[in-house]
Formats: structure tokens, C-alpha cells, sequence
């Protein structure tokens, strides 16, 4: 498996799709995740992107991943997108069914075809501001 087919798997079968196992499957055991909530090492890692997949698959069931542009470069793989749904579940507040359309940047590193090291950029501004809870926060 490539680094692309390992990122993309991961949201495609993981987050799209609601299946936390496939980190066992993309992820090393010894992942190191940098991305803000997320961050650990090791099993601690792996567990906080299981939660992960499990809140953003219940806050948007119908979520979509497009991948816009992606490079490789050594061991490491750099890929822009977006996400898209529908926030039918709760974040922050109650569900506001409104749609979200967010972008993405990921960059992981890979070794023997499973991810080691990831850093994940989710606009997470837009989707407060997208479900209602910077109006919610600002009334």
C-alpha cells in the first residue's frame, strides 16, 4: 500500500464510512499523531483517531471526502481536500442539519506502507461557524 492509498483509506473506509478498525490496518502500532485533540503516541494515538472517526461519522453520517491535490515527497505524503455533509448530529449544540463543506490538510509519513507520524489540519473555525456555534456563542 502506498502512502496515498494509506491516507486515502483512512478517510474514505474510516471517517466516510464510520469504521474506526481500519486505523489497525493503516496505521503503525507506533503512531506518533500531531493534529490538535488527537495528539499521542502509540496505542494512545491510535485510540484518539478511533474517537475521532466515531465523532466526525455521528456528527455527519453522509460525509464525503474529495481530494484535491496530493504529492509524495520521500517518505512523507501531503494531501489537500475537503469534506462534505450533512451536520445531522450535535457539535457544540444541538444538530443543525445545515450543510458543512470544510477544507483539509494532511500530511503523514509513512514507513513500510502504514502511516507513522500525521499532522491534520481540519478547518475547525468553518465548522463551528458552519453547525451554528459561533452564533451560538456569540448570543
Amino acid at each position: 500500500m502506498t502512502g496515498f492509498e494509506a491516507l486515502e483509506r483512512i478517510l474514505h473506509e474510516g471517517f466516510a464510512a464510520g469504521n474506526p478498525e481500519i486505523v489497525d490496518e493503516v496505521c503503525s502500532p507506533d503512531l506518533i499523531e500531531h493534529q490538535f485533540g488527537l495528539a499521542g503516541r502509540g496505542q494512545e494515538a491510535r485510540e484518539h483517531v478511533k474517537a475521532a472517526i466515531r465523532d466526525v461519522h455521528a456528527l455527519m453520517p453522509d460525509i464525503v471526502y474529495t481530494i484535491e491535490d496530493s504529492i509524495t515527497a520521500g517518505d512523507k505524503v501531503w494531501l489537500r481536500g475537503r469534506a462534505r455533509g450533512t451536520a445531522t448530529g450535535g457539535f457544540f449544540g444541538p444538530p443543525s442539519n445545515a450543510p458543512i463543506d470544510i477544507p483539509l490538510f494532511e500530511v503523514a509519513r509513512i514507513e513500510d506502507g502504514l502511516i507513522v507520524e500525521h499532522w491534520g489540519c481540519p478547518d475547525r473555525f468553518a465548522l463551528l461557524a458552519q453547525t451554528g456555534g459561533l452564533a451560538r456563542l456569540a448570543s
